[in-house]
């Protein structure tokens, strides 16, 4: 069998099959791998059923907002017998599960429709309820007509509240906003119905993910286009029509900056803040608004899609279209970059790795080697030490974890890694020398993981370098793309954990992250994901570990003491503390009821929102620190207008972090 690629990565992806295939034959065949090859298999008995019928039905209704009670108890029949039924190649279950969730459909547009006909009054002595856990099942239709009255009413009134500040003049006026906000709010309702209609393929793979998830978080089933899809995610270089897009508040997809080279480029026409409206490409069209973000997200970044019509509306709005054609194009905001950061006259070397990329699939460059091109530019700048931020890094390639490991470690083990035999290998440092021998610091987060955690436990370990931040996210297991047949053309794929790495000391940091050596405050850090969240995680464990390699003499703990220290004392941390109070007063608990009275709506919103506004306004703040390119890259840019914007955005990010401010703090006084 075909092996694709062995990865360390953070996030499973949603997945849509590309066609209608025997979703029994698919399940035989994922089984049939997984019980082979995956790292830790599991019976499929009871247990697999009542986890695989829980998290479909979670998958389709996350809310519980769509399906009835009486549907539910009608499904309930197969929560233990799906595992029977994939071991007897019976699929027919799925039938009655796209009949229930079809007719659950139909019954949401009716609803709606239904609604939106008839009279709707603006105001109501009801409250609504909102909570961070799932909804029980209600228990009919009129039910759920009454929820989503409520719910279509709280937003109508939300999206009132949004306008401006001026709480008066909007009652004066609510009569003609409100209903402008109702035309508006009923249309985002009618528009999530073309995310909600699913083709039998797609169905059947929902089910899959839950099957793989099982087994554990990052075993996903894949589709030829997601597969191309994952890849991308881990290259510096790919395919691309030239545009980078994000998400506003508005929930709209906005072009935040045009590729120079590109297709989008070279039309000519495409300017950073344009909305992308519609989307087409082989004889599927999406409307933006209404549109799965998965579908989209599929077009713009897989290889399957070569071309597609873009249509646009400016600030202007004016409305227009181009046809744009892929090609491959260096990914820079997935590629490593350097920076200069001074304080008090010392010189630290600043490195950004965003990802383990490797020269897979259209990548051209890797981890390593950037990382190696820009310490030999930060060197001929003369840095004091080095700081290499791996916050929000989720991983990517084991090959280049271990080479990057050997930038730095001379001459010893650097992992230990064990597979579904029990087999260990120790993986080595396969490089004479390093490319760099002075003071390091880390920089690690809730994000931090997979290939990224690879990196700092080693480093951690030798002592080269100091780790500070956040808790890492707590994945110590390595995946690998396998084809479901032997075919050439294959186009169903699972991403496989196939084994599992430990540190040189024997332990683990599956399930439970690194623990930094200096742990700083950080806004979300606690609603942030990690490893453990996930019910079927594989559990923390050690190995025994008899290996021989040199740690670096430990003079870093008064250093480390100095640093906990200063953050214990800073005004700024302690502010990232009490705002993550506020945070998580919101988050860990369920909303107020909220009466639907415009009034009471606008408090609630406001509320939250100042909320929101302070979030905002504290990760504006810049920091003392003077933030530099280093030569090479300074002649370089020059003549380059988009490496010149982003430059500037870069440079205001790296002032905004706090933890890079004490990285820096933390060199000067290793330096001192």
């Amino acid at each position: 069998m075909k092996k694709l690629y062995l990865f360390l990565f953070l996030l499973p992806l949603s997945s849509f099959a590309q066609r209608e295939t025997n979703a029994c034959e698919t399940l035989f065949k994922i089984n049939k791998l997984i019980q082979q090859q995956h790292y830790k298999p599991k019976l499929i008995d009871d247990s697999l059923s009542v986890y695989v019928y829980t998290d479909f039905i979670n998958k389709l209704d996350e809310d519980h907002r769509l399906f009835v009670e009486p549907e539910i108890l009608y499904l309930d029949k197969y929560k233990f017998e799906i595992d029977d039924n994939i071991q007897a190649k019976n699929c027919n279950f799925l039938d009655d599960f796209y009949k229930v969730y079809n007719e659950a459909i139909d019954r949401y547009v009716s609803i709606i429709s239904h609604l939106k006909e008839n009279s709707f009054a603006l105001s109501s002595n009801e409250e609504i309820k909102f909570s961070k856990s799932s909804y029980p099942f209600l228990k009919n239709k009129e039910e759920l007509s009454g929820l989503y009255r409520k719910t279509i009413l709280f937003n109508i009134l939300k999206d009132v509240a949004e306008i401006n500040n001026n709480k008066d003049s909007l009652i004066i006026n609510f009569d003609k906003l409100s209903l402008k906000s109702k035309a508006k709010i009923f249309d985002s309702y009618q528009c999530k119905i073309d995310g909600l209609r699913l083709t039998k393929s797609e169905f059947n793979a929902k089910l899959f993910s839950s099957f793989c998830n099982y087994f554990d978080p990052h075993t996903e089933y894949f589709s030829e286009s997601e597969k191309s899809s994952f890849l991308s995610s881990v290259s510096a270089d790919n395919l691309t029509f030239g545009v980078y897009v994000s998400v506003n508040d508005k929930d709209e997809i906005v072009v935040d900056q045009v590729i120079p080279g590109s297709s989008a480029y070279f039309s000519e026409k495409i300017e950073s803040g344009d909305v992308l409206t519609k989307l087409k490409s082989q004889d599927e069209e999406y409307t933006s608004a209404c549109s799965s973000m998965d579908k989209i997200a599929q077009i713009i970044s897989s290889d399957k899609y070569k071309d597609a019509d873009f249509t646009f509306k400016k600030k202007s709005g004016e409305v227009y279209s181009v046809l744009l054609s892929k090609q491959i194009m260096k990914d820079y905001e997935n590629n490593v970059f350097s920076y200069i950061l001074e304080k008090d006259g010392i010189r630290t070397g600043y490195i950004k790795i965003p990802s383990f990329y490797s020269t897979f699939e259209n990548g051209k460059t890797s981890v390593a080697d950037d990382v190696a091109r820009e310490i030999f530019k930060l060197q001929e700048d003369n840095i004091k030490g080095l700081v290499i931020d791996l916050e929000n890094d989720g991983g990517g390639s084991m090959d280049e974890a271990v080479k990057l490991t050997s930038l730095f470690v001379d001459n010893g083990p650097i992992a230990i890694v064990n597979n579904r035999q029990q087999k260990k290998q120790v993986l080595k440092d396969s490089y004479r020398g390093v490319v760099y021998s002075g003071p390091m610091v880390l920089l690690i987060n809730g994000f931090t993981a997979s290939a990224s955690e690879f990196f700092a436990n080693a480093m951690q370990d030798y002592n080269r370098a100091i780790l500070i931040g956040n808790q890492s996210l707590g994945k110590a297991t390595m995946q690998q793309i396998l084809p479901l047949s032997n075919n050439k053309d294959a186009d169903e794929f699972v991403k496989l954990t196939i084994e599992k790495f430990y540190r040189i000391t024997g332990k683990s940091n599956q399930y439970l992250g690194i623990t930094p050596d200096v742990e700083i405050p950080l806004v979300f850090d606690k609603q942030m994901p990690r490893e453990s969240n996930y019910p079927t995680a594989l559990n923390y464990d050690e190995l025994r570990a008899n290996l021989k390699y040199s740690v670096l003499v430990n003079a870093n703990k008064e250093v480390i003491e100095k640093s906990k220290k200063r953050v214990a004392e800073n005004i700024a941390m302690k502010a990232v503390t009490d705002l993550n109070a506020k945070i998580d007063s919101v988050y860990d608990v369920d909303f107020p009821p909220v009466e639907l009275q415009f009034s009471k709506v606008y408090d609630e919103i406001k509320r939250i929102n100042l909320l929101w506004k302070e979030i905002k306004e504290f990760s504006e703040v810049e920091y003392p620190i003077n933030v530099s390119q280093n030569s090479i890259d300074f002649d370089y840019q020059d003549f380059d207008a988009y490496l010149k914007a982003s430059n500037v955005e870069k440079i205001k990010s790296i002032k905004s972090n706090l933890h890079i401010l004490e990285a820096v703090n933390i060199i000067n006084d290793l330096k001192k």
